[in-house]
This record gives structure tokens, C-alpha cells and sequence, in this order.
């Protein structure tokens, strides 16, 4: 027989018991559901883990500090150790295997003034060719600095709502149009010398980020290069004493950043910097252990979708069973008439396929409905459980996503347990004396 008359045949055959099919097919639903919708949580939950470490900075980017910490065997912290950032380091380190980029990081703290509004502001200066191998975030206005221009300013995206009058008596933030606005900067360090004109910097050459809702929105960015110009102009307005303890604190830096080729190489030159002696520290310290955390949950979620898949394949296997049973006679006239063997048992594989198939794509149906549902209504519950308080940014976070495998994946799983089930029965349909069968009654 060809397969689309057996096809037919099957489908006649479970449309006789419709509501036994309808409740054998519920079962598979609920298995596949229950597939879709644990894995998905589960690989939301990881995107999530991701996003959130992102969000404090890449996961390629690796940053030397001054101050490296002391941990003892149990890991409690003892005491930190300051470490020596100079240009000396940077060369090593630009010798590493897999570094694409290493910059010097000089931080500083400086007041920005907009009229009768003022703002402070953390610089951070970096090698101007190292901002695009960092990944820093577009621009919604301005450029970044250039070996063409090294003099713009690049400030986050949340720097210009911070201007305050502080005359004021309560703390009121206003919004400077840095692009219109006259705006200044100035170093505060130390004080300005006797007969010396303060420094102040008109700022003229202004860039601003996109938002990020990570560090990048509260700081400013500088080329390093022109920086230390404009800070060695400011130590000229300081008396000698100063000016010796302001260029000093130019000379070393507050970090080194260094980005690898590779999520992958990360570790490993982390390890390589500490054989040299020094403590890094990289976002991949932190999303390894959630990761290894986010697969022992999808794998405890997997496996409660696997048992109601279990449970789906025993009713089907029932449900053939008491199939066979009542169909007894028809099975030996089929054999009467000439039906081989193994079209009868494909024609009940083939309805265990069916039932498979069928509660596979309306499991397939549900689960996006419900993923849908869990983004739209379940930002609340999942927030609080995936950031510990409601001050998590979740309009744009999605708790369950379905890569387009998984359904793939359960319409396979359901089709193959359709047949699985289905195997022995058909098995014992071959195996029914065409006599015997003739004198059922039925």
C-alpha cells in the first residue's frame, strides 16, 4: 500500500475515537509544551545573565587596576596591594598572545559649568585608536577623537541631565544643551597659585552617547594625548609644590584596558597577566559561573519537560493497545484479503506518528503563545528574580526565547516518541492469527 492510503487510512481510523484521540493528543501537547517552555525560560534566563554582565562592560575587555585585592584559601578578602600601571606594563601586555588592543586609562574628576550650572563629571582617558576596538556605543551627536582631531569630548548619554545650581537650596537637575550651551571645564585637584589666572577649558568639540543603562551613560572620554596636554596647561596655574604632586598623578595610571581577539582567550590571558605578576579583572569572571549556573537550570527544566513527555509516550502506547484490541477482527481481514505484514504495521505506526505530529505542532503553537504570555505579563515575577529588585530595566527584556532548533527539536522529540510508543503495539498487530482474529466478535 502506498503511504498517503495508509496515511488516510490512520487518520479515519482515529477520527472513529475522537475523544480518546483528542485526550492521546493532549498528552503529547502538554509534553512538547512543557519542552519548549522550560528550555526557553532556561535560555532566557542565560540572555538575561549575559545582558546584565554586559551592561558593566564587555566580556572581552580586560582591565588591570591600581589596587590589585588579597585573598586568602577561602576566599575572603585580607587586604589590597597597589600595583604599578606604567608604560613599561603596557608594552608587555601588547605582547600577549590574542590582545587586539591595549590602552593606558588616566581618571580624573573635573566640574563642567553652563552658565550659573555647574556638573561633575569622571574623565576617562584612553588611546584615541582604541575606542572602536573597545566597542564603545555609537554617537548620537559628534565624533570620537581621531588622529585627525584629537580634541573631542565624549560624554555619556546621561552626563548632560546632571547640571545643578548650587546656589540652590535643594538639589534640582537640569538638562544643558551641550551642542548650543556655552559649557567649561575645569580641574578642582588643587588650588590655583597666587597671581595666577585660573584654567578653564571652553569646550567646543563636544560628542554624546547613545544610552547603554551601563557605565558608559556617567562617564566622559578623552584622548589621552590631549589630555595630558590640557591638565599640564592647568598644573602651569599651580604653585610648585602642587604642580609637582599633579604631574605625578599623570605619569601612572589609574587602569590599563585591554581587549582579546576572542571570548574564548579571555581567561587565558587573564592568566597570562598574572604570571607577570599582576590581578586583572574581566566580566567573564562573573558570567562563568552564571552560565554553568544557567545550564544546571535548563538541564533541571529539560528534565521536567522530558518526564511529561514520558508520560505522553505511555498514554500513547495505551491508546494503540486498546486500539489493537478493538480492531482485532479488522486486522484479520485485512490479512484475508492479502494486506502484508508490514504495511499493517506501518499503518499503526503511522497513527502513533500522526498522534505525534499532531500534538507536536499544537504543542509548538502553545509554546510561542505562552513565551509571548511570559514576556508580555511575567516581567514582574522573573525581574525580581533574575535582578533581586524591581529597579530592573525589563521593557525590552525577554524571559523566554525559543531559538528556532527548539521547535525543530520538539516536533522531532513527539514524532519519534509517536513511533517509540507506538513500535511494540504495531509489532503485536503483525503477530495476530488471521484466524483467531476472524472469530472475534466486532
Amino acid at each position: 500500500m502506498r503511504i498517503s492510503d495508509l496515511f488516510k487510512m490512520g487518520l479515519r481510523n482515529l477520527s472513529r475515537r475522537k475523544a480518546r484521540t483528542v485526550l492521546t493528543v493532549l498528552g503529547v501537547v502538554i509534553g512538547s509544551l512543557s519542552i519548549i517552555i522550560m528550555r526557553s525560560i532556561g535560555y532566557g534566563m542565560e540572555n538575561n545573565f549575559e545582558s546584565q554582565v554586559m551592561q558593566q562592560g564587555g566580556l572581552t575587555t580586560i582591565t588591570v587596576n591600581t589596587y590589585a585585592d588579597i585573598i586568602d584559601d577561602e576566599g575572603k578578602w585580607l587586604d589590597s596591594k597597589e600595583q604599578k600601571l606604567d608604560d613599561n606594563l603596557v608594552k608587555q601586555i601588547r605582547l600577549i598572545e590574542h590582545v587586539k588592543a591595549v590602552s593606558p586609562v588616566i581618571q580624573k574628576s573635573a566640574a563642567v559649568y553652563s552658565g550659573k550650572y555647574t556638573s561633575w563629571v569622571n574623565i576617562t582617558a584612553m588611546e584615541m585608536d582604541t575606542f572602536e576596538a573597545f566597542d564603545f556605543p555609537s554617537l548620537v551627536y559628534g565624533n570620537y577623537p581621531s588622529f585627525e582631531d584629537s580634541t573631542p569630548i565624549v560624554f555619556g548619554s546621561d552626563t548632560p541631565n546632571e547640571f545643578y545650581d548650587p546656589n540652590s537650596r535643594g538639589y534640582n537637575p537640569v538638562q544643558v544643551d551641550m551642542q548650543k550651551d556655552k559649557v567649561v571645564l575645569k580641574f578642582q585637584d588643587f588650588p590655583v597659585a597666587a597671581k595666577k589666572k585660573e584654567f578653564s577649558l571652553p569646550m567646543k568639540n563636544i560628542a554624546k552617547m547613545e544610552k547603554t543603562n551601563g557605565e558608559f551613560d556617567w562617564n566622559t572620554y578623552m584622548d589621552i594625548k590631549y589630555f595630558k596636554e590640557i591638565y599640564r596647561k592647568y598644573c602651569n596655574t599651580l604653585s610648585l609644590e602642587d604642580r609637582k604632586k599633579a604631574l605625578r598623578t599623570i605619569e601612572e595610571y589609574q587602569q590599563i584596558k585591554l581587549n582579546v581577539d576572542n571570548i574564548d582567550n579571555v581567561i587565558a590571558v587573564q592568566d597570562a597577566i598574572e604570571q607577570m605578576g599582576f590581578q586583572s579583572f574581566s566580566m567573564m569572571q562573573y558570567l562563568k559561573p552564571l552560565q554553568e549556573a544557567s545550564k544546571t537550570l535548563q538541564m533541571v527544566l529539560g528534565a521536567l519537560g522530558a518526564v511529561a513527555m514520558v508520560v505522553s509516550a505511555i498514554s500513547i502506547a495505551n491508546t494503540m493497545v486498546m486500539s489493537i484490541y478493538e480492531r482485532t477482527k479488522e486486522i484479520g481481514i485485512m490479512k484475508v484479503l492479502g494486506c502484508i505484514v508490514t504495511d499493517i504495521r506501518k499503518l499503526f505506526l503511522l497513527e502513533a506518528a500522526i498522534i505525534g505530529l499532531f500534538g507536536g505542532i499544537m504543542g509548538i503553537i502553545l509554546g510561542y503563545i505562552s513565551s509571548w504570555g511570559i514576556n508580555k505579563f511575567g516581567a514582574p515575577v522573573f525581574g525580581a528574580l533574575m535582578s533581586g529588585n524591581y529597579m530592573y530595566d525589563m521593557a525590552n527584556t525577554k524571559f523566554s526565547i525559543i531559538p528556532i532548533y527548539l521547535p525543530l527539536a520538539a516536533l522531532a522529540i513527539s514524532v519519534a516518541v509517536g513511533l517509540v510508543s507506538g513500535y511494540f503495539p504495531a509489532r503485536r498487530a503483525t503477530k495476530i492469527s488471521a484466524i483467531e482474529a476472524m472469530k472475534t466478535e466486532g
